[in-house]
């Protein structure tokens, strides 16, 4: 299969994805790589695309009802290699949702290669998420428990680089999973992308798992603060270290010629308001002004 061949499956792969599941709850699509991609196979770009297709679907399970979202990445050579799928469900505990996504993967690999096989994934997925239900102990206890009831070690605060944050569907992860993990923090999408997250280490640490995954051009802890805590710590006195009150996307005037360049200065200002001045110099290497 030629590189155009790859691009002309990749393409029509999406389309009927696109025409399957309508709504924007059930599917998220890239659009800078699908439009890149679509410019490609129609012929009006002359090199194939630099960014890898992404897209996410909600796939709705029943017995128990739940839905469980299967975020999926093309490869250049796909199909030819399978897809890179990462599948997650609040109601699975993490062992559970690691094994369904190494079986899953396991019957993509013996089944599909060579072949489109997101419809395939899906399909497996209703078919037999049910087994890992009956496993998980979660979908029969309380759905999530606080982050505030694990137990009191340490409290951190990650300071993450990105070389760029652009995609949708990463953005959109960043903020469902600091919610869901009670941190607080903020990320700032563009070129640099940037994240801070903050609460108990073992979810700071929870949540760099899950991010580091992604795909990325280059991604890392710039730096991180760690306070010891010990049983005389109180809920409040604990509350007290964060800098931030709760997680929101910050945007602070984007320039140059994709719009996607942050101005450093608002940005400056912002960390020096949270008492957080000294991070700016971290990331860039100057002091801020």
């Amino acid at each position: 299969m030629t590189c155009s061949e790859e691009a002309d499956a990749q393409l029509a792969e999406i389309e009927l994805l696109i025409s399957m599941f309508p709504s924007e709850e059930e599917l998220q699509v890239d659009e800078i790589s699908h439009a890149e991609l679509r410019a490609y196979v129609e012929g009006s770009a002359h090199t194939p695309p630099t960014s890898r297709p992404q897209f996410s679907i909600m796939v709705k399970v029943e017995n128990p009802a739940a839905c469980i979202t299967m975020v999926c990445s093309y490869p250049n050579d796909y199909p030819k290699e399978l897809p890179d799928i990462t599948v997650r469900c609040a109601e699975l505990i993490r062992s559970q949702q690691m094994q369904l996504h190494s079986d899953l993967n396991n019957y993509l690999t013996e089944n599909c290669r060579g072949e489109v096989c997101v419809l395939s994934a899906v399909q497996w997925i209703k078919d037999n998420a049910c087994v890992y239900f009956t496993k998980s102990a979660a979908f029969s206890e309380p759905k999530k428990e606080h982050a505030l009831t694990q137990p009191k070690t340490t409290f951190s605060r990650l300071w993450i680089y990105s070389h760029h944050i652009y995609n949708k569907i990463k953005r959109k992860n960043i903020l469902e999973w600091a919610k869901e993990l009670n941190l607080s923090g903020f990320s700032m999408p563009g070129k640099p992308g940037i994240v801070c997250v903050e609460g108990l280490q073992s979810v700071c640490d929870e949540f760099w798992a899950r991010l580091k995954v992604l795909t990325w051009k280059r991604i890392m802890i710039c730096h991180r603060e760690d306070v010891p805590l010990d049983s005389s710590w109180t809920e409040e006195r604990i509350e007290s270290l964060r800098k931030f009150t709760l997680f929101h996307e910050a945007i602070f005037y984007p320039h140059g010629t994709k719009g996607n360049h942050m101005d450093l200065g608002q940005l400056y200002q912002f960390l020096n308001d949270k008492g957080c001045a000294d991070i700016f110099q971290l990331y860039f290497g100057i002091k801020g002004q």
